[in-house]
């Protein structure tokens, strides 16, 4: 009877004493999805090279300046090619290195300085391609791969977690970006036009930006706002955008809200701030507004709102359907175009 209380007493340790041969099999897991993930996006990902003329010197002669380089990645065996557009910008000579060693002269498609995206292209064959996601389903917390070229190193390969979803940030231009993605997945210079991809190697977001004073801080235009400004840039070069002269972000709304009012969507865009002396009439909105609808369309995401401010919304009256302190009401804006 003493050895077998003595036996269950040592299986009842064991139970309660952590299992290293099953956190060992869970890093295994998720080490083979990095490492599969590498290898099914990496050759589709590329390094840019820029050439930019400085001013005419005293002489009249334009002065060549010091290059630059980013990230891109292919999206089609045409040789579409998807990058930030302060990477290319202004540039006179663009040039694409592939992981298989081949330098490449590239056309300048389009360039949106809005969204920071800008699409390029090159004359070639047998190139890997990636595509995009679905963002609106990403979650926070779930796995987030960063592959660029940060400082020169190339084909650099980094991982974290989604920290935050849509998030506004300013671009280089000075201009907002709206639905952008948080992620600790270290980004560096070089980085920029790379894509952020999930556990099954596709594109959620193309990284944009990093604040350099601080740790995991860093910023991706989310996938669907990129293949949509992408889809313009491949047709017409350019995207012609209404403008109403806002800063938003997407916010859930509780049922209490919902039901009473009978909302068709579960989440709005909380106007932050509405700039004024715009060339957009926007004095009716205020900040703390909801976005509910746009014309009696439903309008539950920044991504929504841009596709419904295209050209023809520009210099049209507009009706939004705001929430405002709880209350739904209409009020008018005419957007102008976004320059």
């Amino acid at each position: 009877m003493t050895e077998f209380l003595s036996n269950e007493l040592d299986l009842s340790e064991e139970r309660l004493l952590p299992n290293p041969h099953k956190d060992d099999e869970l890093l295994d897991a998720y080490s083979r999805t990095v490492v599969q993930v590498a290898r099914k996006v990496s050759d589709a990902v590329v390094q840019i090279r820029v050439t930019k003329t400085t001013q005419s010197n005293r002489n009249g002669r334009p002065q060549r300046g010091s290059g630059g380089a980013g990230s891109g990645f292919i999206i089609s065996t045409d040789g579409f090619i998807v990058t930030n557009s302060h990477v290319v910008n202004g540039a006179d000579k663009i040039e694409v290195n592939l992981q298989d060693g081949r330098l490449l002269p590239a056309r300048l498609v389009g360039d949106d300085p809005a969204t920071d995206l800008a699409v390029v292209q090159v004359n070639a064959e047998k190139l890997s391609t990636i595509s995009f996601g679905d963002s609106d389903r990403l979650q926070v917390g779930q796995v987030a791969i960063a592959i660029g070229n940060p400082y020169g190193f190339q084909y650099s390969l980094t991982a974290g977690v989604v920290s935050a979803l849509g998030r506004t940030l300013r671009s280089e231009s000075g201009r907002l970006i709206d639905d952008v993605i948080q992620t600790d997945a270290a980004l560096n210079p070089g980085n920029s036009g790379g894509p952020l991809v999930n556990s099954n190697g596709e594109v959620i977001g193309v990284n944009t930006a990093v604040i350099l004073p601080a740790q995991g801080l860093c910023f991706a235009v989310a996938s669907n706002l990129a293949k949509y400004v992408v889809g313009k840039l491949i047709m017409d070069g350019k995207v012609r955008r209404g403008f109403i002269g806002i800063a938003g972000q997407v916010v859930p709304l509780n049922q209490p809200w919902t039901q009473p009012l009978k909302l068709s969507v579960k989440s709005g865009i909380l106007i932050q701030s509405v700039e004024p002396d715009t060339s957009a009439y926007n004095i009716e909105l205020r900040a703390n507004d909801i976005i509910i609808a746009f014309n009696e369309k439903p309008v539950d995401s920044i991504d929504d709102l841009h596709k419904l401010l295209n050209e023809n919304s520009i210099g049209k009256p507009v009706q939004l359907s705001i929430l405002r302190d709880r209350k739904p009401m209409y009020v008018r804006v005419i957007p102008s175009e976004l320059k």
